[in-house]
Formats: C-alpha cells, structure tokens, sequence
C-alpha cells in the first residue's frame, strides 16, 4: 500500500495527529493526564520536524492497559507485509470486514488498512449497537465478509440467538487480544461459528498466527501456524519472538532496525509448529518460590461456570512474597464455593487462590482488555 494511500486512510480515522513528519494514532477518550505524556513524547522528537521520515513514522499506541502508553513505529512497509501475508494465509484476494473495534487499535487499524489495501469495503459499526441486536446492513454476501472481535465480545454475542445466526454467515471471524477460554472456544464451535483464533501485538501489525476455521470447528485449539510474512519461535523460558517483514521500527522516539520481536508472552510450539500461549512473563505470580501463570488458574475458574469475568492476581505476601488472589465481577452471581473447589482440585494446592475479591467496577478499556493495574491497584 502506497504511503499516501495509507496517509488518506488514517486521516479518514479522525484518530490521527500529525507531528514533526510523524502520524500518532490516539485514543480520543484519553483524558488530560494521557494527553500531557503523549505531548511530552512527541516534544522529544522535535528535532526531527525539518527532516524526512522515511521508515517509522506511523505510531500506534500500545501499552495502555498496563499503566503507560508508548507508541509502536510502523509504515506503508510493515502494514503491507502484514497484509500480503494475512491474504495468503486465508486464501483472500479482497478484504471485506465489519470493524467494531476503534480505529487507533492494532486491530481496528488493519481491518481498514486489509481493506483498502485490496479494495474490499470497511463497514465500520459501534459495538454497542451490535449488543443491542442491531448488526450492519451489508451489501455483498456475508460468506465474503470477516470480523475480529475481543474474548468478551464474543461471549456476549453468543448468548444472544439472533446475533449467533448472523455470526455464522461470515467467512472468518478472528478473536484474539487476549486469552480465550476453554469454554467459550467450546461453545463457539457448538454453535459452528467460522473463528480463527489468532495471536499477533501491535508491535507485529496485528496478528503473525491464526488457526483457520476448519481447524477449529474440528477441535483444534491453538492459536494457530505462523503466517507466511512472520517467523515465530519460542526462545528460553518459553519466550515468544517474532521476526519478519511486519515487525515495528522500534518504539518512538527510538528506532530499531532489527526484524525480530522478543514479546512478553509465554508460549510452546507443538508438533505441527502450532503456537500455544500460556501467559505473560510480566504477570507471572511467584509464592512460595514457585511460579503460577494466572491464566491457567483463570481457566480452572471459568471451568466451574461460576465466573463471568475473573483474574487472576498476585498481591505482596509477607509469608509467601505473593499471594494468589482470585478477582471477579461484583455485578456476576454470588460464585458457588464447592462448585469452585471442584474445578481447582486438579492444580496443584500452591496455585489456588487464597482468597477471592469481588470487585464492583470491573476495568476493562473499549478494547474489551482487562486493565490489570486499575485491578491490582483496587486491591490495594
């Protein structure tokens, strides 16, 4: 895709600012305090304004969630690769998709751009409405359209029955942008819906690994093969690394000419070179002197059917240095406690919660990410 293609594009996003040659994508509900950090950052780069950015200067905010926003440099360069390898990967040559994630998200992002890029139409649609039961109008054939949706937002699609039998006359329907449970994989495929569970960061222009749909309708569930732009591996400790042609320039104002990614995601490959993720390295719980990926003990909750929303957090202990703690959504149903003791009775005693907290505001951002610093601080 030619930069000024791309340049037309994201100013059609109303998400864009330019700045001394380079575009920034914001969030338009960041309120002052973000406001304050990202002018600060871009005053940084002021001595940039007069010279020509040749590679680098679309950012995109990434990081958010955790507390701090940084902006990942990406251009026509690795947007295209992204694209071209996205396209052969699922045997598209045009992109139709129906967008309910905002535009300065990764993921938002390159739903425009696969569109644009291989002249299919972008339906861009509020997620709220969709909820309510009132889905786009769209003008071709469902079968030819794709849709990317977070873990919640499929949940809360699959309970409604009008919105499931819409789902099922997509052609692919990517989830990812977090981890996707046991149970809601299950009842996904149960009700025969084409999803692609798929790994990718903003830092890799969106997803480097997807499972086709037939795979998963036949049981699968990984995150799927790396697509033909990316080189994912596992390095030690179990770290994904990601290298190809869609990896970022470094994050501003640094740049970075490396074409490979260390991410803070824990991972294995298994046989058929199929990518599994187990947790993040920064969220790993250490007590006791032994370590517990909160994601397997979620997976344990979610099993008892007790929990609509629950994390896993590791609070200062001054007996085991952290202690396991269970969060849920105060606005759920009162959990059965034996229901819950159940489901955790295959984990080891060490990685089940000491105790559980309910908490009354769940904080989740418009990308349906649990914002685990706004929980761990309501801990405290």
């Amino acid at each position: 895709m030619e930069r000024a293609g791309l340049t037309q594009l994201l100013q059609a996003t109303g998400c864009a600012e330019e700045c001394g040659g380079f575009t920034f994508l914001c969030d338009p509900a960041w309120g002052a305090v973000e406001r304050e950090k990202v002018a600060a950052l871009q005053e940084s780069k002021i001595e940039n304004r007069n010279s020509k950015i040749a590679t680098g200067w679309l950012c995109v905010p990434t990081g958010g969630s955790g507390g701090g926003v940084r902006f990942a440099r990406h251009d026509e360069r690795t947007l295209t690769a992204a694209v071209e390898g996205f396209c052969a990967h699922f045997g598209l040559e045009r992109v139709n998709a129906v967008g309910v994630l905002p535009a300065h998200h990764v993921s938002g992002l390159m739903a425009r751009v696969r569109c644009a890029a291989t002249g299919g139409e972008h339906v861009a649609w509020d997620w709220k409405k969709l909820e309510s039961g009132s889905p786009p109008l769209l003008k071709l054939r469902r079968a030819s359209w794709v849709l990317s949706l977070v873990p919640t937002q499929l949940q809360r699609l699959l309970a409604l029955p009008a919105a499931v039998a819409w789902l099922r006359g997509f052609r692919v329907i990517f989830v990812g942008g977090g981890p996707v449970w046991p149970e809601l994989s299950d009842a996904a495929a149960r009700a025969e819906l084409p999803v692609s569970l798929s790994y990718g960061l903003t830092e890799t222009a969106a997803m480097v690994t997807a499972l086709r749909p037939a795979e998963f309708l036949a049981g699968a569930r990984s995150c799927g093969p790396a697509l033909p732009h990316a080189r994912v591996a596992v390095a030690g400790e179990g770290v994904i690394t990601v290298a190809g042609g869609s990896v970022f320039r470094g994050y501003f104002p640094d740049e970075n000419s490396a074409r490979e990614f260390a991410t803070e995601d824990l991972g294995r490959l298994d046989e058929h070179g199929h990518l599994h993720v187990l947790g993040r390295r920064d969220t790993v719980i250490i007590t006791g002197g032994k370590k517990v990926q909160p994601a397997e003990v979620e997976a344990a909750l979610r099993a008892s059917g007790e929990f609509g929303d629950v994390a896993v957090m590791g609070v200062p202990d001054p007996e085991w240095g952290q202690a396991v703690v269970a969060c849920h959504d105060a606005g759920g149903r009162t959990p059965d406690m034996a229901r819950v003791k159940a489901a955790l009775a295959g984990l080891a005693a060490f990685k089940r919660p000491k105790r559980y907290v309910a908490v009354a505001d769940w904080p989740r951002n418009a990308q349906g990410k649990l914002n685990r610093a706004a929980l761990l601080a309501a801990l405290e």
